[in-house]
């Protein structure tokens, strides 16, 4: 019997990512995968004055923090929620304002700085286990991620590759997914998006005992359905009206294959499972900022999959 334990965009939050190591021993799980999307949003400026107070706004909330108990509280709920925390002077907040360059790389820099420490986290908390963990970036984490992600012992990146779970079950994966209209990292068109997942699935011998770990989600599957947007990038219909934006070609890649499993993420609001064909769909959504880790236990018997559950915790 393998255990797997799936979750996905977790957006840079702290407290997630805790719950997925964590969830390797309070699931009985032997196998961990996090989907993609490992990459906050946005850095929240906690800005000194002449004082020493730090005035911070999150959320459309503005705090003033008094005494280094409150200002180290609220670095870890910033971070809970998936931002990244910088404490500055005046005269710097100024400077990051003149020279958008300098907050790209700030922003880098805490991106890269807070996956190395969710790789020590992971190595120290695992250690003597056993338990394998398996991250796949996704299409909002730049690439600078796979490098940190591929120089780890307790994290295997498992981005373009087929990686061997057991002796029967193995996993192909990737977090480039089709267009979007934010423009991210990984995407592209269509017929290049299949031949990336062709490439693995054709090493794939028996797709029987494959799981496909694909961040985006099938299109027309009911696990890729979105708010519709306009040309202006605004809610239509106030958010109440849902379009497939899934990909195509993901879609004809399980229905050539048929796996045992497809895994999804990057739509939040797709939770849920379907099949197409034979094959079980499970996207478990995301809603990370509230620092709650949704996911997915699969249990196989060989290649057979013989239970699977929606978590959320």
């Amino acid at each position: 019997m393998l255990r797997i334990f799936f979750a996905t965009d977790v957006h840079g939050s702290e407290l997630c990512w805790r719950k997925l190591i964590a969830g390797a021993k309070f699931y009985d799980a032997q196998v961990l995968v996090l989907g993609g999307d490992m990459t906050g949003n946005a850095i929240i400026p906690m800005v000194r004055d002449g004082k020493g107070n730090y005035r911070v706004e999150l959320m459309e909330q503005i705090t003033i923090l008094r005494g280094e108990d409150e200002v180290a509280a609220m670095e870890k709920t910033i971070a809970n929620k998936g931002y990244y925390p910088v404490r500055l002077d005046q005269h710097e907040m100024i400077e990051l304002q003149q020279h958008p360059q300098r907050v790209a790389e700030l922003f880098t820099r805490c991106v890269l700085d807070r996956v190395t420490a969710w790789i020590e986290y992971a190595a120290h908390m695992l250690a003597g286990t056993g338990v394998q963990v398996y991250c796949c970036p996704g299409n909002n984490d730049p690439f600078e991620v796979d490098e940190v992600v591929n120089q780890a012992r307790a994290v295997t990146l498992a981005e373009g590759r087929v990686v061997y779970l057991d002796d029967k079950l193995c996993m192909i994966s990737t977090g480039w997914t089709n267009r979007t209209p934010w423009h991210t990292h990984r995407e592209l068109d269509e017929p290049d998006l299949e031949r990336r997942i062709e490439t693995m699935a054709m090493e794939v011998r028996d797709p029987d005992g494959c799981i496909f770990n694909l961040h985006g989600p099938a299109h027309g599957s009911g696990l890729d359905q979105a708010p519709e947007l306009d040309e202006h990038m605004r809610l239509k219909y106030a958010g109440h009206v849902l379009v497939s934006v899934g990909s195509t070609a993901v879609r004809g890649s399980i229905e050539r294959h048929q796996p045992a499993l497809a895994l999804f993420g990057q739509i939040h609001e797709g939770r849920g499972v379907t099949r197409i064909g034979k094959t079980l769909c499970i996207n478990p959504g995301s809603s990370y900022e509230q620092g709650t880790l949704l996911g997915a236990l699969i249990d196989f018997d060989g290649r057979k999959i013989v239970n699977y559950t929606l978590t959320s915790g």
